[in-house]
């Protein structure tokens, strides 16, 4: 772990914001904004994660962990107002967690390679899938922080492979990295372990299917 992540992880974990954002500013000779988000902030959120299971930190050190990164990749994040990819029709979506980090990472990166990209917010089983399947979504990014929301997967994947086969849906986010199996298990059709995985996954999708 080099002096950045290990200085911004300290800050983290003293709940220092201004030091937390001021390591964030200093970075950008090192790092595009993209950059510190996939390399600093998802990878520290990671090592606190894990090291939170083995009892090393507290819960409240993780959740204000997650809540000083929201906020300062909130200030980070561009929205791209040149949206020309309309193709596949896309949506991502929060699955049953409150903790949406995750999910706006990979929502900026997708925004910032030029494609279209239906933000569903916050959504639990049955609400998602009558949206997707009525709005006729192609592909479907699914982000989830808690591995209890993982495991939940499983069953939208089933009904939606039932009501609208043609809808593709990609997981993505901690219980799927800690896990690398964990997509398959639940039926995804396909995984993300990092915002640029969703790039690839969105460029390599034709018409409903992977290239």
């Amino acid at each position: 772990m080099d002096n950045i992540t290990e200085h911004f992880k300290e800050a983290l974990l003293s709940s220092d914001e201004e030091a937390a954002r001021r390591i964030m500013y200093e970075s950008k000779q090192h790092y595009t904004s993209l950059q510190f988000i996939e390399n600093v902030v998802v990878n520290i959120l990671d090592h606190i994660g894990d090291d939170w299971e083995k009892g090393e930190y507290a819960l409240s050190q993780v959740y204000m962990s997650g809540k000083i990164c929201e906020r300062l990749v909130d200030s980070l994040l561009v929205d791209h107002s040149v949206l020309h990819k309309a193709k596949p029709k896309m949506a991502i979506v929060l699955f049953n967690d409150y903790h949406a980090l995750g999910k706006r990472i990979v929502l900026a990166h997708l925004k910032a390679g030029g494609y279209k990209v239906t933000d569903y917010g916050r959504m639990d089983t049955e609400e998602l899938i009558e949206r997707a399947c009525k709005e006729q979504i192609e592909l479907l990014f699914v982000s989830v922080l808690m591995l209890s929301s993982a495991l939940r997967i499983k069953e939208v994947v089933q009904q939606i492979h039932q009501r609208c086969p043609g809808l593709k849906i990609a997981v993505g986010g901690a219980p799927f990295r800690l896990n690398s199996g964990l997509w398959q298990e639940v039926g995804a059709d396909f995984v993300g372990f990092t915002a640029v995985d969703a790039l690839s996954i969105a460029s390599s999708f034709n018409g409903g299917q992977q290239s």
